[in-house]
């Protein structure tokens, strides 16, 4: 198994377990999680999911050539980065799309008190067109990351020779 190929399935793997505890972390009664069903469904679907099949295609589709069975592993490898930046961007900012700087819950309020982080950094996370633009970004990410994957796998996607 090619080593881009590992990393595809074992960050699909984490992504798996973190969208099944946050699934689980939905069904406590007591526990408020802004934006934690969007995010629970992203792990799933592109984290897990999307990753895992872009990993076992780009190994075990038919060789592109023989120096290069997988065609250039930097596409591979861009692939790789591109969709997990969308995936990161989409959790870090999707539940500050729920939350606004004069209604912070009582979680983010208590963790930027730990952070020690002043009114201007609270003001610059939660300001609703810095949300907007990062989440546009995350969907470009995973937008090129697919872009790219059919780019790579559409030339691997042949029928049999005729004898």
């Amino acid at each position: 198994m090619p080593t881009v190929t590992r990393w595809y399935v074992k960050t699909s793997l984490i992504s798996l377990l973190i969208g099944i505890s946050i699934g689980i972390t939905q069904l406590i009664p007591d526990i408020n999680f802004p934006g934690a069903y969007p995010i629970f469904i992203h792990l799933l679907t592109f984290g897990w999911l999307t990753q895992l099949i872009f990993g076992i295609a780009i190994w075990m589709f038919p060789t592109f050539s023989k120096e290069q069975p997988r065609g250039p592993e930097w596409v591979s490898w861009l692939i790789y980065g591109s969709l997990n930046i969308g995936l990161l961007l989409r959790v870090i900012f999707e539940p500050l799309q729920l939350v606004r700087p004069n209604h912070l819950t009582e979680w983010a309020v208590d963790f930027f008190k730990f952070l020690d982080a002043n009114q201007f950094l609270i003001h610059v996370l939660f300001t609703n067109d810095i949300v907007q633009w990062a989440l546009l970004l995350s969907a470009v990410f995973q937008w090129l990351a697919g872009v790219l994957f059919v780019v790579v796998i559409w030339s691997r996607a042949r029928g049999t020779k005729a004898r």
